[in-house]
This record gives C-alpha cells, structure tokens and sequence, in this order.
C-alpha cells in the first residue's frame, strides 16, 4: 500500500489531500481558504505523528475531518473554530464518504505501522532472552553475548 491517493475538494474551499503511508499533504487553494488559513502553503503531517482522527459528518454545517498531532492544539469548540485549525479540511454533504474512507484508510495505515514496531519490538525481546539463556547454559561466553546483545539493540 505505498501508493499515493488523492482527495480533492471543491466545497466549502477546494483543497487537496494527499496520502501514503508515510504522511498526509494538506494543499489549500481559493479565496476562502486564505481567508480562513491565510497563506501558510501546503501541510505536511507525518503518519507517525497523527494520534487521533475526528469526523464530523456534515447537517445543518459543513463537515470537517480533523488530524490530532502530537503536541498540537487542535480546536475542539465545534465548526466555527475548526476552520481556522491548519490540521483541518472542512468539506460539504457530497464528500463525506470520501472523507469516511480517508479516515479509515489513514487508521489501518496508522495500525500496521504499530503493529510493525511492536513485532519488531517482541522480536528483539525474543531473541534476548534466547541469548541468556544460551549464556545461562554456558552454550554462549559472557563476551559472545555482549556482542550478540549489541548487535540486537543497535538495530
């Protein structure tokens, strides 16, 4: 799935999200978004960096999708304030399900890269507790199993 996607939405402002397993690309263009963001270019949020994902489903307002980051101040006081959040793209009725699957999508790419990180994690685990063993067992000299070790955790 390292594929590129791309969203792009025409209302309430036309903005461009790209995607791929490494980062989302926020590219705002139109009179409305520099009203409300200014120029500030396009956006770039690491996948790593993403903690949480807010959809609003678009009523009487437009919808907004909402990228959480690390260390950020994302606005949680309802439309009027998400569209000045930079890690926001507001959106009418008709992209909704585009908006439900980018969520989705960013999710699952979200979870394997966890999952990566802790199999890798268990793995390293693993194999050091099998080196202790084998040095417990004398089967490994003390100066064999810091090497091993060593090269285990400079990974």
């Amino acid at each position: 799935m390292d594929t590129s996607n791309e969203i792009f939405v025409k209302h309430p402002g036309k903005t461009i999200i790209n995607y791929d397993n490494e980062k989302v690309v926020i590219t705002r263009k139109g009179t409305l978004n520099f009203m409300t963001q200014g120029i500030k270019g396009s956006k770039t949020i690491p996948i790593k960096s993403i903690t949480s994902i807010q959809l609003k489903k678009p009523g009487m307002t437009n919808g907004y999708i909402q990228f959480g980051v690390l260390g950020g101040n994302e606005s949680n006081q309802g439309v009027l304030n998400a569209t000045q959040d930079e890690n926001t793209v507001m959106f009418s009725k008709k992209y909704y399900n585009e908006m439900t699957s980018l969520k989705e999508n960013i999710e699952k790419i979200m979870f394997e890269n966890n999952n990566k990180k802790s199999n890798s994690s268990e793995s390293v685990a693993d194999e050091l507790l099998k080196l202790k063993q084998l040095l417990d067992s004398d089967v490994l000299s003390q100066e064999e199993f810091d090497q091993q070790k060593e090269k285990l955790l400079s990974n």
